[in-house]
């Protein structure tokens, strides 16, 4: 005899929001992590995941480590999925993609890189407006802001060597998928606002859970962490 399905209690949808919200803004999180930011039990929180990766809203993985990789066994983080990411913008994907298709097959690939460059042209003025008002803030601050506002959900992680730029989120990684020319405009916009050559280490179009863009530190900088 088959078992009958048994629906989650309408409560816990708001809390499952809450869930893949932090996830967004965050970035691929352990359970403990996200118990923590939610002020939630940690098996409350592994119920909520239990369910939103049985829809196939979020997924488990081993963490991804930069640098040295740390004894003991990887920890799981759980990072949201295309499905996941699709409840929560891309409704204009496919005509933003046919778009540039036609831009393509009439006017030439330069077409569509002149598109992604004017696309970005945001950043060079948002970064100019937003220095001047908050001279306290670093230029990867400053521009992990505009990005926000721009709908990236974009922070700044701190080494000693380098920043690294993280957007948690990108409203365009399915049209990206396809039109690598909008990563490779928005690299370019990134470097050139900071004045350094910048890298791109991994990308939401390219399947990753976070566009991460490392920017090197200054001489100078460098000099004072050592001295």
């Amino acid at each position: 005899m088959a078992r009958a399905s048994v629906a989650p209690p309408e409560g816990d949808a708001p809390t499952r929001a809450r869930v893949v919200q932090a996830i967004l803004e965050s970035g691929p999180s352990t359970a403990a992590a996200l118990a923590d930011l939610l002020e939630l039990t940690p098996a409350a929180v592994r119920r909520h995941l239990d369910h939103l990766l049985e829809e196939g809203v979020v997924e488990s993985r081993e963490e991804r480590v930069y640098g040295s990789r740390r004894r003991g066994r990887p920890a799981r983080v759980f990072a949201l999925t295309e499905t996941g990411r699709e409840t929560l913008e891309h409704q204009y994907d496919t005509l933003a993609a046919d778009v540039l298709r036609f831009l393509a097959e009439t006017q030439g690939e330069e077409a569509v890189v002149a598109f992604a460059r004017r696309r970005v042209a945001f950043l060079e003025t948002g970064f100019a407006e937003l220095a001047a008002k908050r001279p306290d803030l670093s230029p990867a601050q400053v521009l992990a802001d505009v990005l926000t506002a721009g709908g990236y959900t974009a922070g700044v992680r701190q080494l000693p060597m380098a920043d690294q730029l993280c957007q948690q989120h990108c409203p365009v990684s399915h049209v990206a998928a396809e039109f690598p020319q909008l990563c490779e405009a928005e690299t370019e916009a990134i470097g050139r606002v900071l004045g350094r050559h910048v890298q791109r280490l991994a990308t939401i179009a390219h399947g990753d859970g976070v566009c991460t863009t490392s920017i090197p530190a200054l001489p100078e900088t460098i000099n004072k962490q050592n001295g």
